[in-house]
């Protein structure tokens, strides 16, 4: 098996940094050394096949993306990135781990979508990848599929609050989900608005002639979000099963996850890029020459970008610092404006919900080091050891330690990236960048999954098939 010698580069792990070199034996690392360590007698950089040269650079843990929606149908459509497209973005950007959602709507048989989502996957992928579950009819059939899939190492489920009639689950159903969940040991996640709330806003607001993307906004607001966390706590608290509740954007809804979080509650939160830096009264209310007051469409996503005069962009900062916020994933669900986010034309409620981020997280989120927002540990621990921990792959992924699997992003604090399409930082399978004109003092320099380099300076030289699915094992971060 080859081997690698990462040398004089800075590690950077969650809990601090040092001067290191990093040994890679085969697809797993070997140990992490002295610089200019010896063998036998003689200087280790002689004694491998080759030596990847990290000086003035930062080695840090491959990134892992737990929040990813691949060729997901929605709306009439798909999402446009493929497990292979989407993947071989991930990489570009220092993501080498993702855990995408397997969807299971109305009437469909959760472990035959499973086994759907394992087709789609296999033979595609260009890194590492896990599945989470979604739960959209509760049914007992679907308490006994959970026990399954977390023997396949499907060791979460997500519930809805929304979307009657495609995922919506009522009360009853997710309080028996929580209840399996808990005796199973598994991390329940909760996309929480009010849905019925919303489905009135919305029928309102185009019977009232509001058509155009801000009113996705507009009747998605951060009531309905912070009562369906409120609500989601509770059930959680009943049941005893811990609470992931995905894509914080309200401040208020962060709050109610605090205070659980302060009685000792197994509660966690997850934000993302978009809610850290978009708004609604800049991005959905855009308007463009090419597009119109349509331009907003390109930022509908659910939950909405919040309004940035209201703080809940400086709120969700402050909950990364504090911990109120453990982990910043991407929910990356991309749709290209011409064909797809076009349906909703004419009708904000038909657009398609998501946005394309898998390549951007890492630059984003160490942007927010520069900026002083968070530590360059933090930044670690954000986007890659807390979702391995939280997700039950850690010790495997998450950390540059021996035993480890080789993931590793050597990262330029000097270099620089324009994102978008015309900063060639855009390799998502979609016709437009929500990240046009953003500058990240930082730079991807280069990327080995499982030892394997998949991005290099001359580019991608990766291939679709070397991802392998990760069976993962329960949550390792309850207190």
């Amino acid at each position: 098996m080859a081997t690698t010698l990462i040398t004089g580069g800075t590690v950077v792990s969650a809990t601090g940094r040092a001067l290191a070199d990093v040994l890679v034996d085969g697809e797993t690392i070997a140990a992490v050394l002295a610089p200019g360590s010896q063998l036998l007698g003689s200087d280790l950089a002689s004694t491998v096949d080759r030596v990847i040269d990290a000086t003035g650079k930062y080695v840090v843990p491959g990134g892992v993306d737990a929040h990813t929606h691949m060729e997901m149908p929605f709306g009439g459509t798909f999402a446009s990135d493929t497990f292979e497209t989407g993947t071989r973005a991930a990489a570009w950007g220092g993501t080498t781990t993702i855990v995408d959602f397997v969807v299971q709507y109305p009437d469909q048989n959760i472990l035959d979508q499973y086994h759907l989502w394992h087709e789609k996957a296999a033979g595609k992928c260009a890194v590492d990848y896990g599945f989470h579950q979604i739960l959209s009819d509760v049914q007992e059939s679907s308490l006994t599929a959970m026990d399954e899939l977390i023997a396949e190492g499907v060791t979460s489920f997500k519930l809805f609050t929304a979307y009657k009639g495609v995922f919506l689950s009522d009360d009853g159903q997710i309080f028996r989900a929580f209840q399996k969940g808990a005796d199973d040991g598994a991390m329940m996640m909760m996309h929480a608005e009010n849905g019925s709330i919303i489905d009135v806003l919305q029928q309102q607001a185009l019977d009232a002639g509001h058509t155009s993307p801000e009113w996705h906004g507009l009747t998605r607001p951060w009531q309905t979000e912070e009562e369906a966390t409120h609500r989601a706590i509770m059930i959680s608290q009943l049941t005893g099963a811990p609470l992931y509740v995905v894509h914080v954007s309200a401040k208020q809804a962060l709050a109610q996850i605090a205070a659980a979080r302060d009685d000792g509650l197994n509660v966690f939160a997850e934000t993302c890029p978009q809610y850290l830096y978009l708004s609604l009264e800049e991005h959905l209310a855009a308007k463009s020459a090419e597009w119109g007051d349509f331009e907003g469409a390109k930022y509908v996503f659910s939950t909405p970008a919040r309004a940035r005069h209201e703080g809940h962009q400086d709120a969700l900062w402050t909950g990364l610092r504090t911990n109120d916020v453990q982990m910043v994933s991407t929910d990356h669900c991309p749709f290209c404006m011409k064909e797809q986010k076009e349906l909703g034309r004419g009708n904000f409620a038909k657009i398609p919900n998501g946005m394309g981020s898998v390549e951007n997280r890492l630059d984003l989120m160490y942007q927010g080091v520069v900026e002083g927002r968070i530590t360059l540990e933090r930044w670690v621990e954000l986007t890659s050891t807390t979702p391995a921990r939280m997700f039950g792959m850690y010790g495997r992924k998450g950390v540059i330690q021996p035993g480890a699997d080789a993931d590793v992003v050597v990262y330029d604090p000097n270099g620089h990236t324009s994102l978008g399409l015309g900063g060639g930082a855009h390799h998502m399978n979609i016709d437009y960048s929500a990240w046009e004109g953003f500058e990240v003092d930082g730079h991807v320099d280069l990327v080995m999954s499982r030892g394997e380099v998949v991005v290099d300076g001359s580019g991608y030289v990766g291939r679709a098939g070397h991802g392998r699915y990760v069976k993962r094992g329960l949550t390792q971060y309850l207190s």
